[in-house]
């Protein structure tokens, strides 16, 4: 079997410190140490045309076909690979995640078992980790039932129960009994290895299946909710609550369109999707884990000012630059480490740290509600949001090249005043409510007299406050409820916007040429922008029917990226991504039938 090309076809798996995504045959081509926005010691992903460096594979003789599906509501992969004669391992891939003495175990580590399930299997281990994003291989050091990698970060070590000189060698060999790897730290593993990996794998599942129990999941799709939800929970980085906006790097958003972007950063945008869609199911553990994060960005924040991104570890400074030694997915670089968008003015981010901080004085399941002192900090970032409302920035696109008064982040600088005029009014400080209020209503008065153009099709709002020109946001007006969907403003709004940017079943951002041209893709967040319009606006036929057919779309692990090609329904962007899995979930819900109907 041999790999030419990198596909998106693939399966994460983790355990909210490190992750990795598994190919359609078994190759983790993509892990990155110690943390998701760390040195992507597995990068095979973006080699371009060389698939054998970066990438931890197991190759069985002969084989014909390969065959995936995770463990029932766990993010446990099993792959079987069947050869020509019969013969078939299943190998099964996870990251450990459970409770031990006290505290959450999640070790920066990757577990692999091989279970010989059919005939005599022949199989090659291709076992070569890089480092320096593809630089360079690590020195190896053998031992007798170990391997050590040298100078990847502290150094890391590959425990097994395998033939360790036919691992080094990448010499096939028959499979007589079931086989144990554990990539993990250069240190010795403790204990049984056979025992130790199977105890941990029960562990995990037992783990993961309990979360998903816990969880209120509509009655129609499930299987595609729980299963996007692991995957937005996997995006978390638990130690300090950072949300990823995906798990790779520049994979491009078209081919050759240089739109290749790192986003192994936790954005306060897309965070605050995926914070709501993930309470729309119940799951508080993310929310409280995130609440942490953005009351430390505040806390560090200059009189307010916060940055679109930071790092997992809440690092502010994110300069961008080029990995040379990667050729990038399907060659089509550059490989980007890092993003100068930390360096924009986006300021639709202070209404989206407000609003999911927001929840947190309301919401008596919380372990810790917020207090005055935490509307105090957050009082702070309202200051910004009325100071910048209309002022120009980058806008959630992220332009490059020129700033405008987007209406969008004028939009969400009026939800963040409003909010905070609810949350002082349940801390019965009148004073403050008075405040927030009136700024709301200062900051609508704005958006109607520079954003609303009329026509006589009934005018519509438009993409910012300089031109008249048309963009996917608009849509969310009525989500974060500027404006109540049978307002005839936001019909006619949904109306110029599906006719400007609707391809078929799916939606550009926008349309008009941007740093990089012309858009060439679609962007699946705005697809389910569009659904969840349609279901406001009544129109619930056309919201299912689109709906399925972006679920069609999805990869084998039931997944999307960020974008998508519209007329050959092509995955491109990375991988997974927040915004898409986010849609999947809030659609899920507006569309589904109600638990009542089967009672």
């Amino acid at each position: 079997m041999t790999v030419s090309q990198s596909t998106l076809d693939l399966w994460p798996i983790g355990n909210c410190q490190v992750s990795g995504l598994i190919d359609d045959h078994a190759g983790l081509v993509w892990g990155c140490m110690p943390q998701v926005d760390g040195d992507p010691v597995f990068c095979s992903l973006l080699g371009g045309d060389v698939q054998d460096r970066g990438v931890w594979r197991f190759e069985l003789e002969g084989q014909v076909s390969a065959t995936q599906s995770y463990v029932r509501n766990t993010p446990i992969l099993v792959t079987r690979l069947e050869a020509a004669d019969g013969s078939a391992v299943e190998i099964t891939d996870f990251c450990p995640r459970f409770e031990r003495s006290g505290r959450m175990y999640r070790p920066v580590a990757y577990a692999r078992t091989v279970r010989p399930v059919a005939g005599a299997p022949r199989l090659k281990v291709t076992m070569r980790p890089m480092r320096g994003y593809g630089a360079s291989e690590p020195e190896t050091v053998r031992g007798t039932n170990h391997v050590r990698f040298l100078g990847v970060g502290e150094g890391l070590r590959l425990s097994t129960d395998a033939p360790v000189g036919y691992v080094l060698e990448g010499r096939a060999y028959r499979v007589e009994s079931d086989q144990h790897f554990f990539l993990g730290p250069d240190e010795p593993f403790s204990g049984n290895l056979r025992a130790e990996i199977r105890h941990m794998e029960e562990l995990t599942r037992k783990y993961w299946q309990l979360w998903v129990r816990g969880l209120a999941i509509p009655l129609e799709w499930q299987d595609e909710v729980i299963r996007c939800a692991i995957a937005l929970k996997l995006c978390q980085h638990e130690e300090t609550g950072a949300i990823v906006a995906a798990l790779t790097t520049s994979v491009p958003e078209a081919p050759g369109s240089e739109r290749n972007w790192d986003y192994r950063y936790c954005w306060i945008r897309d965070s605050y999707y995926t914070i709501q869609a993930l309470n729309r199911l119940g799951a508080l553990d993310v929310l409280e884990k995130y609440l942490g994060f953005l009351r430390n960005v505040v806390a560090n924040a200059s009189d307010g000012d916060i940055q679109p991104l930071y790092s997992v570890m809440g690092e502010g400074r994110l300069d961008e630059r080029i990995a040379t030694d990667l050729a990038g997915y399907r060659g089509t670089g550059p490989v980007r480490v890092g993003n100068a968008a930390y360096l924009q003015r986006q300021y639709d981010c202070y209404g989206q740290i407000v609003l999911p901080s927001a929840h947190a004085f309301f919401d008596r399941r919380l372990l810790r509600m917020s207090d005055a002192g935490d509307f105090a900090s957050l009082e702070e970032v309202g200051e910004m949001a009325w100071k910048m409302h209309d002022q120009p920035d980058a806008g959630l696109w992220e332009f490059r090249t020129r700033t405008e008064v987007h209406t969008y982040s004028a939009v969400m600088s009026w939800a963040a005043c409003q909010r905070l005029a609810n949350i002082a009014r349940e801390l019965d400080l009148a004073n403050r409510f008075a405040l927030w209020a009136e700024r709301a209503a200062a900051i609508r008065s704005t958006i109607e007299a520079r954003a609303w153009v009329d026509r006589p099709d009934g005018g519509h709002y438009k993409a910012s406050f300089e031109s008249d020109y048309l963009d996917a946001s608009l849509l969310q007006l009525a989500e974060v409820r500027y404006i109540a969907a049978d307002d005839p403003k936001f019909q006619s709004t949904l109306r110029a916007v599906e006719n400007e940017l609707r391809r078929g079943e799916h939606m550009l951002r926008y349309a008009a040429e941007d740093d990089f041209g012309t858009p060439e893709t679609a962007f699946n967040v705005c697809t389910f922008w569009l659904i969840e319009a349609l279901h406001l606006a009544r129109r619930d036929d056309e919201a299912r029917a689109l709906f399925q057919r972006m679920l069609s779309h999805a990869t084998s692990s039931g997944l999307l990226s960020e974008d998508m090609d519209f007329e050959t329904g092509e995955l491109w962007g990375n991988f997974p991504q927040t915004y898409s899995l986010v849609g999947v979930i809030n659609c899920a819900v507006l569309l589904s039938r109600s638990w009542n109907s089967i009672r």
